[in-house]
């Protein structure tokens, strides 16, 4: 398993972060998802083949912007 963290804009309350959680969730190989409105940030545990890429294409999809380093 591994943990990603993901920095998004524009998540200002509770069913932000259940949008994005459960829009993450349907992504195949994701085991735990959680968003925290408050520090702008999703932590996601994964199988190690998930890619970063995918869960932002999907955070981004569902229409929040996301913040890359």
């Amino acid at each position: 398993m591994k943990e990603t963290i993901i920095k998004v804009n524009g998540m200002v309350c509770n069913g932000c972060e259940n949008r994005v959680q459960n829009a993450l969730k349907t992504i195949d190989g994701i085991e735990n998802v959680v968003a925290d409105h408050n520090k702008g940030i999703v932590t996601v545990t994964s199988r190690e083949d998930v890619s970063k890429s995918v869960m932002e294409e999907k955070i981004e999809d569902i229409g929040f912007d996301v913040i890359k380093d």
